[in-house]
């Protein structure tokens, strides 16, 4: 019952990772023939930041520069990374063995862009990315291994239990 309730709450985490990428997808639609640039001063005055600061500077550069080919683009990409990670939490939920090789690789594959991101401006939220990934791939990786022993002790004990 442990491991499905950890495999079941990693299965919950991705779709909840896709859904939020599927709903900023979605968002980047309803931007297609808008001002864009309007739109995020707009945004970053209503929170009261500073534009000449690091983030609000970045968002704005990145809004002067959309145009509704790359807007659809990127909606486009967030709709597949939604898929991926839909079929994974679906493969994980049911527990599937592929989903949970895969589950494993693509946070193999994240962590050294967390590692970077930590090491470029370390702060709690790189950290916490980092240790959940790292936590996910762990738990992953210590079933993965354990399990090929254990079907393989209960397929000995039954192939023993048969004969005479």
């Amino acid at each position: 019952m442990e491991r499905a309730f950890g495999i079941r709450a990693i299965a919950l985490f991705e779709g909840v990772k896709g859904s939020v990428v599927l709903l900023a997808g979605s968002g980047l639609l309803l931007l297609v023939n808008r001002d864009v640039q309007a739109i995020a001063e707009r945004i970053v005055r209503h929170l009261h930041l500073d534009p000449a600061r690091r983030f609000p500077g970045i968002f704005l550069r990145v809004a002067s520069q959309s145009t509704p080919d790359r807007l659809k683009l990127l909606a486009v990409g967030a709709f597949l990374y939604s898929v991926m990670r839909f079929v994974e939490a679906y493969g994980l939920w049911n527990a599937r063995r592929w989903a949970e090789w895969f589950a494993a690789a693509t946070g193999v594959i994240y962590m050294p862009f967390e590692a970077f991101a930590l090491h470029r401006h370390p702060g709690p939220e790189p950290l916490f990315a980092l240790l959940l990934n790292l936590a996910v791939v762990i738990y992953l990786g210590l079933r993965l291994r354990a399990e090929p022993r254990s079907l393989a002790r209960g397929a000995a004990a039954s192939e023993t239990s048969a004969d005479p």
